[in-house]
């Protein structure tokens, strides 16, 4: 495939040989790129003429006034295809080749590769008519023919990057049609779940305990619903959008939309855009531990509940602390074993702040992975195991609870002895939100 060759570096080749003219008194000058001969076998080569200066001479190529040596490698070094040329006496030259293997054809007519990483790019040959070249002119010519390496190598970068950049959107565009496609698709079995919820809770009579399981199925199609509408304004997101994204003003604290430095995907988080209040925990836990309680029964585990009554106001985004809880809870769920427990205790106290622990009979989190918890897509040696995640729950859950002046802290082995064993280690997540001032 022929190295192709922008504007500026043609422009630049011009302005270099214009100096082999101006300065040195060649008489002519020619730039050639390596083209890799397509219907030739792969180990074939050919070189042809991208610059010649002066544009006069171009005919002169036709009657082989600048003879090249033969290319019949793909990739070529100075040492293998530029010998030392002989001497005047037609015998072998016994002193040591130039810096820049250089090939001299008929005494006036210098040939200088253009390589760079034992990969030959190209040449440089230049012509004197009237004089030989002496060795200082030599050394000129060479840093001549550096610095069209230096380009051309440059040059050869920003076609790469170019070409993988159109790949990379052409990839985008692919992946923003099947996401459109699979969120449209997605819409019509949400709504249908959520219709199925309601009627179910018709048809229950008030006190029926089934009637918690069609209130969470609805409670959960709204939170998915929820999280659908910010998808589409994720996907309907431009780049103008990112500068109005402000600061909250002083005593207004917001979840804002955030964006990864180290990712490209833009993520909006749960209750963006909504104020902090004043609000219960048990308001937050109950009807999340509803929905857990019914997933811990179907996989064979112990869910305990332990929320002491007249607990103080905390200071949270409720939207928000819903999520983080559910994201806690979610991971104790997936990484307990069947047979095991998992203890929500409510009422944890430090200075101004109010505490939730989850702990879970699980196997534990190692020493090295706890340094790099709440990583985005860190999963450390869950990664080897068969169960699914993204390593994002944790990372999100974090984000949210430092915007809500929050913090969340992990041991492993778990705090509580109540449902651990030095058998089963476990983890404890402690969520800790200020308490709201009186």
């Amino acid at each position: 495939m022929l190295m192709s060759a922008s504007s500026e570096f043609v422009a630049l080749c011009r302005e270099q040989m214009m100096l082999l003219v101006q300065g040195l008194g060649a008489s002519l000058s020619v730039v050639y790129l390596t083209q890799e001969l397509v219907e030739a076998p792969a180990n074939e080569a050919k070189l042809i003429p991208l610059v010649v200066y002066p544009e006069t001479a171009a005919g002169l190529l036709s009657t082989n006034a600048l003879a090249l040596p033969k290319l019949n490698q793909k990739f070529l070094t100075a040492a293998e295809e530029f010998p030392t040329p002989p001497n005047k006496s037609g015998t072998e030259n016994t002193t040591e080749p130039h810096s820049q293997q250089e090939y001299l054809l008929g005494g006036d007519q210098i040939v200088l590769p253009l390589i760079y990483e034992n990969m030959m790019m190209g040449l440089l040959v230049t012509a004197r008519q009237d004089r030989a070249w002496n060795e200082q002119e030599r050394t000129q010519v060479e840093h001549i023919a550096q610095t069209l390496t230096i380009a051309c190598i440059l040059d050869q970068r920003r076609t790469w990057l170019e070409v993988q950049l159109h790949q990379q959107q052409i990839l985008q565009e692919k992946q923003q049609d099947l996401l459109d496609s699979l969120l449209h698709q997605f819409r019509n079995p949400l709504t249908a779940l959520r219709t199925f919820g309601k009627l179910l809770m018709k048809r229950l009579r008030p006190g029926d305990t089934n009637r918690e399981v069609a209130e969470s199925i609805v409670r959960e199609s709204d939170r998915l619903q929820e999280l659908l509408k910010n998808f589409d304004e994720v996907i309907d997101f431009q780049p103008e959008d990112l500068a109005s994204l402000k600061l909250p003003q002083e005593n207004e604290v917001f979840v804002e939309a955030t964006v990864e430095k180290d990712s490209k995907p833009i993520l909006l988080l749960p209750g963006t855009g909504e104020k902090e209040a004043d609000c219960y925990l048990v308001d937050v836990l109950q009807p999340l531990l509803v929905s857990a309680q019914a997933i811990a029964q179907e996989r064979n585990l112990e869910l305990i509940g332990e929320i002491p009554p007249h607990l103080p106001l905390v200071r949270a985004n409720f939207k928000a602390l819903t999520e983080v809880f559910s994201n806690i809870i979610d991971n104790a769920l997936k990484y307990t074993p069947a047979g095991g427990k998992i203890l929500i205790q409510a009422g944890q106290q430090k200075d101004n702040f109010q505490g939730v622990a989850i702990t879970d009979t699980g196997p534990g989190i190692p020493p090295q992975d706890l340094e790099h918890l709440g990583e985005r897509r860190y999963r450390g040696v869950q990664a080897q195991t068969e169960i699914p995640g993204t390593g994002l729950g944790i990372s999100i859950a974090k984000q949210l609870i430092e915007q809500m002046q929050g913090e969340i802290e992990v041991f492993s082995p778990a705090l509580n002895s109540k449902i651990t064993s030095p058998q089963v280690p476990g983890t404890t997540f402690i969520v800790w939100l200020p308490i709201a001032k009186g």
